[in-house]
């Protein structure tokens, strides 16, 4: 793969190489598409069903998406004005300066890494009902957790290791390192197969839905705040959240798009839009097709459709097929978000060793391979409940801070050229903050205290290497933003 590499470039440590512009609009709404479809559809739907909302998921995907469509807007404002490599952690430092960067930085951190492992886990329950299918089951004691929490402790489950997990990650950190055009491509073929397989669910699922099974719609309030009533539909609409976390990776991709200024707004709003639309029909197939009880297990997507009897029988391999290549593209996306943030982190002098690209394959690969092993190694020992959570709230908190920088930046530097304006500001970033506030808010209180635990190991290590290390970024010396037209 052909790099570019500026005069004195180091050929052994990757100084002077940069990410090469190989992304366009339509691989951009990929890579959001890929991101987004994935763990929403096929495993977290099914879990905020049964757990939190009864069948007013569907409300709960409509409150998410509109969080969405806020937080989208400002995104795609902040993208095409800071056309840097980043996402929020760029925004971050245009708005409110170095200290507020590296908070959502980690929070970024935590986001995607725990994302690529609770994926895999979920990937790993389809890849596993698959291999039973045509008759290979996988031994237990190498497809499960060997860890989970029972009462708020820590034990152990009998299992060894989710070997599943851990290969498609190992897999998916190869891929990632050969570059990122080809990464792009085969994220791109994967998109295709499983919205096509969501698609199918929907059309053939949607006219066989029973309307004993939505009712009551929203099942009453078991007298603790986020089961079921209203409080659990706020709350189901936060653990699904995660889901979105897509076109937060395509503002990731900035420094890889051919023309960010028209192309990030179109692969931000354009993977939203389709895969909003696709969350609130699928999630209505499922718990119409069967109670919502009947839904927290590992692959509720085959749980829904199985329970059609023979009218659906044969999707339900394709649904497993579909699951797999979605969660896969979940994982890639994440994986590669990851390093990006690591690289933009690094280059600003916040973190060490990450904003080294190689200039063989023109991929920051140190990042890369150190966010590989740490989701393995999550995934391969934790179940899916003890880590999307944390996503969930990561997710959130990224999304409030864009949307106030849209509004500090509008005042800041209101003479900034901005090829894309979020309409009807501050209306829509206020609204953005006050809804994904509210779902962040009602996440349990055990959420919140590993956040907590998160940002104090972050704290200290900003203390001991980020302010003595950190340096002005590239894009803010000289007047790197262009003035307005």
């Amino acid at each position: 793969m052909a790099v570019e590499q500026k005069a004195g470039a180091d050929a052994i440590t990757g100084e002077g190489v940069e990410l090469k512009r190989v992304l366009g609009p339509w691989q951009l709404i990929a890579v959001g598409i890929g991101a987004i479809i994935g763990a929403g559809i096929f495993v977290i739907t099914g879990t905020a069903a049964a757990q939190y909302a009864g069948p007013a998921i569907v409300i709960s995907f409509v409150i998410a998406g509109v969080g969405c469509v806020f937080a989208g807007l400002c995104y795609a404002e902040l993208a095409a004005m800071i056309p840097f490599s980043g996402s929020a952690y760029t925004y971050a430092y245009a708005a409110f300066g170095r200290f507020a960067a590296w908070i959502i930085g980690w929070d970024l951190v935590l986001e995607y890494g725990m994302a690529a492992a609770s994926v895999s886990v979920g990937w790993s329950g389809y890849f596993s009902a698959f291999m039973t299918s045509i008759g290979l089951p996988l031994p237990a004691a190498l497809s499960s957790a060997p860890i989970t929490i029972k009462e708020g402790l820590f034990v152990t489950t009998g299992a060894i290791i989710n070997l599943p997990a851990v290969a498609i990650i190992g897999f998916l950190t190869a891929l990632l390192i050969v570059g990122i055009r080809t990464s792009a491509t085969v994220n791109g073929l994967m998109v295709l197969l499983k919205v096509g397989i969501v698609v199918l669910v929907i059309l053939f699922g949607l006219p066989l839905i029973q309307m004993a099974n939505l009712v009551p719609f929203i099942p009453e309030n078991t007298g603790t705040v986020g089961e079921y009533g209203w409080s659990g539909v706020l709350r189901a609409a936060g653990v699904i959240f995660f889901a979105y976390i897509g076109f937060d990776a395509v503002s990731v991709a900035a420094q890889e798009a051919k023309n960010p200024q028209r192309d990030m707004p179109i692969g931000i709003l354009g993977s939203l839009a389709i895969c909003t639309v696709l969350y609130i029909l699928m999630s209505l197939t499922m718990v119409g097709l069967t109670p919502y009880s009947t839904l927290n297990v590992a692959n509720p997507v085959s749980v829904a459709v199985g329970a059609t009897g023979d009218q659906l029988a044969w999707l339900l391999p394709l649904v497993n097929l579909g699951a797999i290549a979605g969660l896969s593209t979940v994982i890639l996306i994440s994986l590669y978000g990851q390093s990006r943030i690591f690289y933009s982190m690094s280059r600003d002098g916040l973190l060490p060793w990450f904003d080294k690209v190689s200039p063989t394959f023109g991929t920051p690969v140190r990042g890369t391979l150190i966010i590989g092993a740490f989701s393995a190694l999550f995934g391969g020992l934790f179940p899916l409940d003890i880590l999307g959570e944390l996503v969930s709230i990561g997710t959130l908190l990224a999304f409030i801070l864009v949307c106030i920088g849209v509004v500090v930046l509008r005042y800041t530097k209101p003479n900034v050229h901005r090829p894309f304006k979020t309409p009807f500001s501050p209306i829509v970033p206020i609204l953005g903050v006050i809804v994904c506030g509210l779902m962040m808010a009602l996440l349990p209180a055990d959420t919140w205290i590993r956040l907590g635990v998160w940002f104090i190991l972050g704290l200290v290590i900003y203390a001991l290497y980020g302010v003595r290390h950190a340096r002005k970024p590239t894009w803010m010396i000289g007047d790197a933003l262009p003035p307005a037209k």
